[in-house]
């Protein structure tokens, strides 16, 4: 099963502008989207470049903007073409009169034109004109044909014009179409889910278990953790339809069927590896490995023979692998974990602040009947601010329902 469900910050949006006055709204429009995340790029014709210059987009979007059909740096020249396979969703904003008779009528007489034609991306129109030319049967006949052939509109709003009329025309408030933009990725994103799973298409990296930190040759520093818990998660995630990569500490547990496992021991190769799973394309990162808080400063390159009543190591910091990940210009939706032996929920409260995580769920390890070693598992699950959920008790359950529970959190949090 692959389905390119990602998250919106890997949509793209292909924003076409065309001649009119509320060109100059097109350009806070990419504002927005970009706001929310998407890649946008910008497509203009002849006649909006006559109100607005295209350096302007260029500067807010962030990419070159298209204005010719015949392209002389794309593949081939066939710029059109690259543009349309590339776009998740046409959207056309200001639409002019012009652009709405020459998509009805099929014509590809210009870069727009033929973009329209040659995308399989939904198409988005928000028209914008004069009221009488809004109300004129050619352009209403033209438009009940694009909505037949499935072209969503965006209505015009009603008030005064540049032209001194008053009545309907006027291009909606970008903050409004980016919205509706967004709106239309969730419930697209919700109703794959539902279908598929709740985590299908996604691409999920999971660390597990403990790290060990080499004292000498033969000894180390490492924790109580099993990594049955992470083992888990990752089992649910690929049965939610997630592609997984479980990033595993030494344990000795059975890798989840359809899940791909690397195996590190030190929390410096887990670091490694998890920054290069973010190469590779990561949407939801879980980190419920116990990662050693420090690291012996100076391996022995020999066994330490025993030697005295006592022996001093010197430790160094590790690297913070969570809020390292969390710190990337791209980061995925971040998932912490905090296994705490007091003030549990305090303490997870303040890690989900200070490592900027998207949720968070700690348990009490001091309890004998749940967390390490034990195939029983009770959460409390807190979320960042912004996304103003309440925080989800999981009740002492097996770790495989706590790990389904997890997900199901997660899934809500990221389409909320």
């Amino acid at each position: 099963m692959s389905f390119d469900l990602s998250v919106i910050s890997s949509k793209n949006i292909l924003l076409a502008v065309t001649g009119g006055i509320a060109a100059y709204k097109s350009a806070i429009l990419v504002r927005r989207l970009k706001d929310y995340g998407f890649n946008v790029r910008v497509v203009m014709t002849h006649g909006a470049q006559a109100f607005i210059q295209p350096l302007t987009f260029q500067a807010l979007s962030g990419n070159p903007v298209h204005t010719e059909l015949l392209d002389t740096e794309a593949e081939a020249g066939m710029g059109h073409i690259e543009l349309a396979r590339w776009a998740d969703l046409l959207l056309v904003a200001p639409a002019s009169c012009d652009s709405l008779a020459k998509f009805s009528a099929g014509l590809a007489d210009d870069l727009l034109s033929t973009l329209y034609l040659a995308t399989k991306a939904p198409v988005w129109v928000a028209p914008a004109m004069n009221q009488q030319m809004w109300a004129a049967k050619a352009t209403q006949r033209n438009l009940n044909t694009l909505i037949d052939d499935g072209v969503h509109v965006i209505m015009p709003e009603s008030g005064s014009q540049a032209c001194g009329d008053v009545g309907l025309g006027r291009m909606p408030e970008p903050e409004d179409i980016a919205r509706q933009v967004k709106l239309y990725f969730h419930q697209a994103e919700r109703a794959i889910a539902e279908k598929f799973g709740l985590l299908a298409g996604q691409r999920v990296v999971i660390t597990a278990g403990p790290t060990r930190e080499a004292i000498d040759p033969v000894r180390y520093i490492s924790n109580h953790s099993t990594g049955k818990m992470g083992f888990s998660i990752a089992a649910a995630c690929y049965a939610a339809g997630a592609k997984v990569t479980l990033i595993a500490g030494p344990v000795s547990l059975d890798t989840p069927n359809g899940v791909a496992r690397i195996n590190v021991a030190s929390a410096q190769q887990m670091l490694e590896e998890s920054l290069q799973s973010l190469e590779r394309g990561c949407d939801v990162f879980i980190a419920t490995a116990a990662v050693a808080d420090y690291r012996v400063a100076e391996v022995a390159e020999h066994k330490i023979k025993k030697s005295g009543d006592e022996l001093a190591v010197a430790l160094v910091k590790n690297p913070d692998i969570v809020a390292t990940i969390a710190g990337q210009a791209k980061r995925p939706f971040m998932v912490g974990f905090a296994a705490e032996t007091r003030n549990v929920e305090a303490y997870a409260s303040e890690k989900l602040v200070v490592k900027k995580l998207d949720m968070i769920a700690c348990n009490d390890v001091s309890r004998a009947d749940i967390g390490f070693a034990s195939d029983q598992n009770a959460m409390t699950v807190f979320f960042a601010e912004h996304y103003q959920m309440e925080k989800r008790e999981l009740e002492k359950a097996s770790k495989q329902e706590i790990a389904q529970q997890l997900v199901e959190a997660i899934h809500d949090a990221r389409v909320k």
